[in-house]
């Protein structure tokens, strides 16, 4: 496998034979030029800045050297392609909101802006010097004494030349003798300068590349759950009104066709089939007007909460007693949520509890919305065994929420709901 990185070329033998040694070199040496004009650039924009202040036209040229990392970061890590093959993605996130304005505030909140500052600073400074030093060492001494017997022959015309501008070769064997150890130098020098450019590297990554920590990514996570929660309640509603203003209204038409087709239909087994058609149009109405307040309610939509449990435990198969007491209007996917765990709470009473009553409780307590749902049955309900709560229990949990079932053998059942969340007078 091909090394990603100086490093890991570094722990292999043919290093001096690979080209990573020309890598890590033209890494080190291409710090000067870049770091040169850097300098020259926030020089320039201080002086300039700070002589037109007095006429406040240089504040906001100073302000703007806030900003100067950024395009300094982003050439650096183009740069570590030459030691480094992993991604160097940009730690800076995209505005909220388009615009000059809201990207600059965007940027001056961010502590990445202010590290690639300081990073820029430092090299504009003090890196790219000591970059040119340590290239210069590693490769300077080591090629100086290997092209000594070169220096003899044309500088020292055959008789003596300075060696490292120190000492004076008066003969051939110390010409010879001088390159003879220059070449393992050379060999040091190769990876003297390949941990140097390795170390810097590293460090440019930690300034303007760094890893994402593990708390955004876990944050990322949760914030890509909570679209997908949202994208997933969108398309609900769509297909919600979709069937209602469509399917639904076709079945009413088709429903009143026939049963004037049936009216006008003299009696015989035309009639019968069209009476037959006419009940069966009236049962599709029926089981497709469930299908739509089963996908979202209208009652929810527009009611609220409340409106929408107890519209759900007057079609409950077991009788339910409802005591739900909220301040106002929950967000949306709060409210959903809320519903349908109701819903399907009361759909396994109604199936395998045997209960004989049921209630629900909801109030609002300490920034949470609590709902309770109990009942009188024989208990031993779980919710990894087809009880339809698992998929519920991880949609609450996107929300910050959470379910706790209790179903001791021989009941009664208690389900009870947590979702923290903030109530609003929206539709109040």
């Amino acid at each position: 496998m091909r090394p990603l990185n100086l490093r890991q070329a570094l722990a292999r033998p043919g290093f001096l034979l690979s080209a990573w040694p020309w890598r890590a070199a033209g890494y080190l040496l291409s710090s000067a030029p870049v770091g040169i004009v850097v300098l020259v650039v926030l020089l320039l924009g201080v002086a300039v800045g700070g002589a037109l202040a007095v006429f406040l036209i240089g504040l906001p040229l100073l302000a703007v050297q806030a900003f100067a990392g950024l395009p300094v970061a982003a050439l650096e890590r183009r740069r570590l392609r030459l030691v480094d093959r992993r991604p160097a993605p940009t730690p800076h996130v995209e505005p909220v909101k388009p615009g000059l304005k809201a990207w600059g505030r965007t940027r001056l909140r961010e502590p990445a802006t202010w590290r690639e500052l300081g990073h820029t600073l430092a090299f504009a400074t003090l890196l790219w010097p000591l970059d040119l030093l340590a290239a210069a060492l590693a490769l300077g001494v080591p090629l100086a004494l290997i092209s000594t017997p070169v220096l003899m022959a044309t500088v020292g015309g055959g008789e003596e030349v300075r060696v490292l501008k120190t000492w004076l070769a008066t003969s051939w064997p110390e010409a010879f003798g001088a390159a003879a150890a220059g070449v393992p130098l050379l060999a040091v020098g190769g990876y003297v300068i390949g941990v140097v450019a390795w170390g810097r590297a590293e460090l440019t990554r930690m300034l303007v590349a760094p890893p994402e920590e593990p708390g955004e990514r876990v944050e990322e996570l949760v914030r890509s759950r909570v679209r997908l929660v949202d994208a997933f309640e969108a398309e609900r509603r769509r297909i919600e009104r979709d069937l209602h203003d469509g399917a639904q209204q076709r079945l009413v038409a088709l429903t009143m066709t026939l049963g004037l087709a049936r009216l006008d239909a003299p009696p015989g087994p035309l009639a019968g089939q069209l009476a037959k058609a006419h009940d069966e149009a009236g049962k599709a109405l029926e089981e497709l007007r469930e299908l739509i307040r089963g996908i979202h309610p209208k009652v929810l939509a527009d009611h609220g909460l409340g409106a929408a449990v107890a519209d759900a435990a007057d079609r409950s198969a077991v009788p339910v007693d409802v005591a739900v007491d909220l301040p106002g209007r929950l967000p949306e996917a709060v409210e959903s949520a809320g519903y349908f765990v109701v819903r399907e709470a009361l759909a396994n009473i109604g199936k395998h509890s045997g209960a004989t009553r049921a209630e629900v409780a909801g109030r609002y307590e300490d920034g949470r919305l609590a709902i309770e749902v109990r009942d009188d049955g024989r208990g031993g309900a779980e919710a990894g065994k087809g009880s339809g709560l698992t998929g519920l229990a991880d949609r609450v949990s996107v929300l910050d929420g959470r379910i706790s079932l209790s179903s001791p053998p021989g009941g009664p059942t208690l389900l009870r709901v947590e979702i923290p969340c903030e109530w609003t007078e929206r539709f109040a």
